[in-house]
This record gives C-alpha cells, structure tokens and sequence, in this order.
C-alpha cells in the first residue's frame, strides 16, 4: 500500500511529468503566456479607472453642493466653520471643486477607455485560451503517438498479464482525461493566477491595509485546496482504476456473449456487472464529493474579506482618506479575488483526475520493452527451414521454470506436431521461435543462426502463422490477403487465394475481393472460410517456416476437408511446426514431440508412439474412446 510520503513525490512526478510534455512547444507557450499577462494587466486596470468615472460623478455631486466662487480649501474650513466636521473631512479628500457639476467629457474619456481595456482584455485572453488549447492538444496528440508506439514494442509478457479492457482504457478513457484536464485545468489556471496576481498588484496600490484584509484569506484558500486536493486525489485513482475494470469486463462479455449464454452464466456475469459499476459509483461519488467543497470554501472565505473591505472602505470614504471609486474598485477587486481563487482550487481538484489518469498512461509508457535489436548478420544467410532448440530454459517468472533444458531439430521441410496436456508449453515453444519471449538459457537456431543475432522483422517474415482464432481487420478481403505481404502483387494474391480455397466462395460474394470485412458483413463468413483466407495469407507471405496452432479445431464440418487440403498444400516444402489437440490430424507428421511440464517426453512417429505405450498412446486413447463413446 502506498503511504502518503511516499504518495506525495509520485503526485509531483506524476505532475512534473505532464507538464513537462509542454516543453517541446516552450516557445507557443512563451507566446500565450505574454498575450495572457497583457489580458491580465489590461482587466486589472479597468476597475481603477472605473473608480475614476465613479470620483468624477460624485465630485461632481458634491461640488454641486458647495458654494461656487471659492477653493476647495475654503469650502472645507467653511463646512467646519459651521460644525460638519464629518462631512468637510470627506470633501477634503475629494478632488471638488465647489459649485462645479459633473464633467460629463471628462467621465466619457474614461468610459471609453475603460470599454477598450475590457475589449483588448477579452481579446488577449481569447487568444491565450485558444493557442494554450491548441497546445494542449498537439501534446495529447504526440502522448497518444507515444502510447500507439510503445504498444508495438511491449513483449507479449505484458498482454499476457493485463486485460485488454484495461489497456483500452488507459489508451482511450485516461488520454482523454489527460487531454480534459490539461485542457481546462492548465489554460484556467494559467489566467486565474495571472489574474490573483494582477488583482493583488492593484489593490496594493490602491489600499495596502485593505489589501492585506482581502490577502489573508488567500493562505486560508490554499490551505484548504491542499488538503482537499489530497483527499480526493485517491478517490480519482480509484474511480479511474475502477472504470478500467468495468471496461475489462463488458469487453469479456461482449466477447464471450454466446458462451456466457449457453452456459447460463448471464446472471453471474451482470451481479458482477452489477457489484463493479456500483464500485465505479461509489468512487466516482467520492471523488466529485470531496473536490465539491473547495468552490463553496472558497468562495465563503472570500465574502468574508468582502465584507470586511466594504465596512473599513465606507469608514475611510467617511474619513476622507479614501475616494468612493477607489473603495468601489477595491470592492470589485476583492469579489474578483474570490474567482481566481475558487478557479485554482477547481482546477487543482481537475489536475489531481487527470494526473491519476496520467499516472497509468505513464505506467504503460515506462513499461520495459523488447530487448533492443541487434545488428543482422553482415554475411546474407539461406531461407532453408532448418530449426534448432539447443538446451532452451524459459520460465515466466523466475521461480516457476516452465521449460527446462530443451532439445529439438526440425529438417527443411519437416512437418513437427507438439502435442500435450494443457501448461505443457507447447504454445510457449513457438512464441520462442517467434520471439516474442527471449529464452533464458540455450539458443535457438534458424538455418544455423542464433535468432537472437538477427531484428525480429527478418526473424518473423520467414515465418508463416495460422492460429486457431482468425483473426480478420476492417477492410477488403483482398487486402485481409495482402496482410501478410504488403508488396503482394494482384497475381500473387490470386495464386494465394486459388492455393488455399479462398476463390472458390470469394467469387459468389457480389462484391468479390473488393467485399468489406467489418461488423455487418464478417457473419456472412463461416469460421471455416475465415480459416481459409488466414490461409491465403500465410501462403502470400512465402514463408520457409510455418506455425499452425490448431488450425482446424474451430472449423465447421462443411468446409474442414478444405482448411486441411489448403494447409497440406501451405506444408509443402516448408518446416512446420503444428500445434493440434485433435490427434486425428496429425497422423501423416514427419514426427511428433511430446511435451509435459515443459519437458520433452516423447518423439517419434505417429505408429512408433503408439507401439511405445506410452504419454502420446495414452493422450490418443482417451481421444479415441472419447469418441467411440
């Protein structure tokens, strides 16, 4: 469990981090920065100015008031002369002049000018928001490039221990969050702490003692945003944690639909349903509960210095010691304080969702990738098939060994069946072959070569797979075929497809090769003429070494007999390594390796094993009583 000391670095990474994405565009950032500091200065500045218009207006009244023909000087010593000593001390402080009424040019001056500092202010600021934004964006876009790469170059160890509900939504749900957050928190409180500044700067100016009254609750703010911001912090990982659970879940429901249904597990799969997105709730509830209360803080701590300014302003306008637009601007400034201040506590509380999401897009991208390539061998090298394990070690975790000093030769041209009872490593053998695991010990040989001396581009483009799940992409037929050699020209796509089957039923389809394969139209497709294109891709690829991983298991009795021609033509003259459970298609094998808790077992023939008695008669005995029965 993380303890908060332990937390608090991580959340500073965390945000040192995402902020630090911004540095490639420093310079744009410059740019906002200094068009948001003139919008910042240019509506700080309008309050004061507008206070002069209120000074002009009420000089101007009370001018009216005094006897016209003498100094202000005099018509204060007049007004004390006559007891209205309250009264001559707030004329004192007012720039009057008795008998004189408002000056309309004058306040005019000033509301012009006090529309075209609003304007420039608004302007300035629109153009900062719009280029932070536009910012934000081209980072959210290069993290999403980031993340789209380093997936290619994850080791297949990683899928294997996370869900790919998971993974989708740290790709999809947590970008977004990042690209949200960034978006508003970081353009909101950029303004809102250049606008804090501004506000501070002219209420010094103004009314250092007043100032200090509107400052105090600024520390008490914060304090309490930290605090909050921490609290619901936890909560955010939480409900980002969560929601990529549930997304785990309704991918395994969507895909597992019909299993889930004959087995009448529907009801299991929605009360877990049920329990997870109640989770979600609750930490969803959480999270905007507590981060709820920094606004409603906020903004009680800041009417309190409001009053309190409105009361010592009306004291010292009544003292003369003060104007009444300087007191009506120092009112405007403090209600404006509350604002900035209520935007950084919201924005924190955002930046603290988005940084929980960053932190799981961070994992992914600090996940450790492939080994680094080596460089190819100088010297070109055949594409015979011959394949060799010299005493191969692998094991998933260290204290688990899976296999252990394996020994096997495949001659060009060789058909190799691995059987074996489930976790017997069979399917872990040709991940090795494909490298998508590094052996721990011992060495595998293509053509006499270490794979490992080689880039695992030139390794798999020599290597052939049909896998029990087809796997077909959104797009034509033609170009599902192609997949496996994208300079394939159209004939040897045609060969491909004639070779494997493919053209017998492509041809009834009203659209040929050019039909779509997507959602709508892939059931119109059995899984047996699935299979076969699988098939056609294989064979367009010219591979020297062919896997097949139970290529037959999920095929429909119609076109099973096709899948296995295609396959015996895709065998020709190529080293094939077939993973089957159904023993009946691998009979003609030039020989079958027996495999059990990673070891080696049994080798031979098809007849030689079943005269031996021993794992591989056992496993087709029970597969043959099974049948009978």
């Amino acid at each position: 469990m993380t303890t908060p000391e332990a937390a608090a670095p991580s959340r500073v990474r965390t945000v040192s981090r995402v902020l630090g994405l911004l540095h490639p565009q420093r310079y744009a950032v410059y740019s906002v920065l200094f068009s948001a500091f003139l919008g910042v200065v240019s509506m700080s500045v309008a309050p004061f100015v507008l206070g002069r218009g209120t000074d002009v207006i009420f000089d101007g009244v009370v001018g009216m008031q005094l006897p016209a023909g003498r100094s202000k000087e005099e018509a204060v010593a007049g007004l004390r002369a006559e007891g209205r000593d309250q009264f001559a001390d707030m004329v004192s402080g007012m720039d009057v002049v008795p008998g004189l009424g408002i000056d309309f040019p004058a306040l005019g001056r000033i509301l012009v000018i006090v529309l075209a500092l609003y304007l420039l202010s608004s302007g300035l600021i629109w153009v900062a928001a719009y280029g932070l934004n536009e910012i934000v964006q081209r980072v959210v876009r290069d993290m999403r490039s980031r993340v789209e790469r380093k997936i290619h170059r994850l080791p297949l160890r990683y899928f294997d221990t996370h869900s790919r509900g998971d993974l989708l939504s740290r790709v999809t749900n947590d970008i977004d969050n990042v690209s949200a957050g960034m978006q508003e928190s970081i353009s909101q409180l950029v303004l809102a702490v250049l606008t804090l500044f501004g506000l501070v700067v002219m209420m010094l100016y103004i009314s250092p003692m007043l100032a200090v009254v509107a400052i105090l609750t600024v520390p008490a703010s914060v304090v309490a945003t930290v605090i909050i911001a921490r609290r619901s912090r936890k909560h955010f990982a939480a409900q980002w944690e969560t929601t990529g659970k549930l997304n785990g879940q309704i991918e395994e429901a969507f895909t597992g639909h019909e299993l889930i249904t004959a087995y009448g597990r529907t009801e299991e799969v929605q009360r877990r349903f049920t329990d997870t997105n109640e989770s979600l709730y609750q930490a969803s509830y959480r999270a905007q509960f507590v981060s709820g209360l920094v606004m409603p803080f906020v903004t009680f701590l800041g009417n309190i210095g409001y009053v309190v300014i409105a009361v010592l302003g009306g004291l010292r306008i009544a003292s003369g010691t003060a104007s009444l637009g300087e007191i009506q601007a120092m009112i405007q400034y403090s209600r404006q304080l509350v604002q900035p201040l209520a935007q950084i506590g919201a924005m924190v509380n955002l930046l603290q969702s988005a940084s929980a999401s960053a932190e799981r897009v961070f994992a992914v991208l600090d996940e450790p990738e492939e080994e680094p390539e080596v460089a190819a061998p100088t010297m070109p090298w055949s594409r015979h098939g011959l394949v060799e394990f010299e005493n191969v070690a692998f094991s998933y975790t260290p204290d688990r060994p899976l296999i252990e000093n394996l020994s096997l030769r495949a001659e060009p041209g060789q058909m190799i069946a691995i059987v074996g009872p489930t976790g017997a490593g069979k399917t872990t053998l040709i991940n090795l072959i494909l490298r998508f695991y590094e052996v721990d010990a011992g060495r595998i040989l293509v053509d006499g070569v270490d794979i490992r001396s080689m880039s695992r581009d030139e390794l798999r483009s020599r290597i052939g797979i049909v896998l029990q799940d087809t796997w077909l992409f959104g797009g034509t037929i033609r170009e599902n075929i192609a997949y496996g050699n994208p300079y394939a020209t159209e004939n040897q796509i045609m060969s491909a497809a004639r070779m494997s089957y493919v053209d017998r039923f492509v041809r009834a389809l009203p659209d040929g090769y050019d039909t779509v394969i997507d959602e709508e139209n892939d059931g119109n497709l059995s899984a047996g003429e699935r299979q076969l294109i699988t098939i056609a891709r294989a064979f367009v690829s010219k591979p020297s070494i062919l896997i097949l991983d139970e290529a037959t298991s999920s095929v429909d009795t119609r076109t099973e007999l096709l899948v296995q021609q295609a396959t015996a033509r895709l065998r020709d003259d190529r080293t094939s390594f077939v993973i089957a459970h159904r023993l009946s298609t691998i009979r003609n094998a030039d020989r079958i390796v027996v495999m059990e808790d990673g070891r080696i077992v049994e080798q031979g023939t098809h007849e030689g094993l079943l005269e031996a008695s021993g794992a591989y008669a056992r496993l087709y005995d029970a597969q043959f009583k099974a049948l009978v029965e």
